[in-house]
């Protein structure tokens, strides 16, 4: 009997260490799931240049230097003088100094401005079970939930609680960076009890909300 007890013990002990050890990794896997996407709750308070946006640059003083151009596929724009510039993932801001600081060559002291005249790069995807699936461009930042709602909401056997968003990532170091997809969970019902991880986040281009 005493040798059955300690067999027993000896097996609820091994039993205990395995359940300890699959919290911990399932503690490791969602540790290491969280660093996996960056998500904002907040709005950027400046707008991100993409692809097919249309930009108004001014040089002051030089109207030859400039005009309206349109942010190419490669994310770059051609300027009199100084030929192409790198525009997408900069502001209006950012990308007036760079432009004025490659003037220099040629103009003394220039000023230069930068107006977006069209939002056309800022589009996300609504997918499965809401009323009006498709690509939603968009003129301003939009969260999840406002997502969904330019989906019309909702259709009526939409799994609330298992949405993901589908999101295209840079990985790896500067100059050999490598796109990958990944999936961040939305949790409709945590999201209106104010629980939610990561929350009701601010969607980036490209993004696809999928409502199973």
């Amino acid at each position: 009997m005493m040798a059955i007890a300690m067999g027993r013990h000896r097996m609820r002990t091994f039993l205990s260490w395995i359940l300890v050890v699959s919290v911990a990794l399932g503690v490791v896997g969602c540790g290491k799931e969280k660093v996996h996407y960056k998500s904002d709750l907040i709005a950027p308070s400046e707008f991100f240049l993409g692809p097919e946006d249309v930009l108004k640059v001014t040089v002051w003083k030089s109207p030859d230097l400039s005009g309206e151009v349109t942010i190419r596929p490669d994310g770059t724009i051609t300027l009199p003088l100084i030929g192409d510039v790198p525009a997408a993932g900069l502001t209006a801001n950012v990308l007036a100094k760079r432009i004025a600081e490659r003037l220099t060559e040629y103009v003394s002291s220039p000023i230069v401005t930068v107006q977006v005249k069209e939002v056309n790069s800022y589009f996300i995807y609504v997918l499965g079970e809401v009323v009006k699936p498709g690509k939603y461009p968009l003129k301003s930042y939009a969260n999840v939930m406002q997502g969904i709602a330019l989906a019309g909401g909702f259709a009526p056997f939409a799994s609330k609680n298992k949405i993901k968003v589908l999101r295209n990532v840079n990985t790896g170091s500067e100059g050999h960076e490598e796109k990958r997809q990944i999936e961040i969970p939305v949790h409709y019902d945590d999201i209106l009890k104010g629980i939610a991880i990561p929350g009701n986040f601010i969607l980036q281009s490209g993004d696809v909300i999928v409502v199973p």
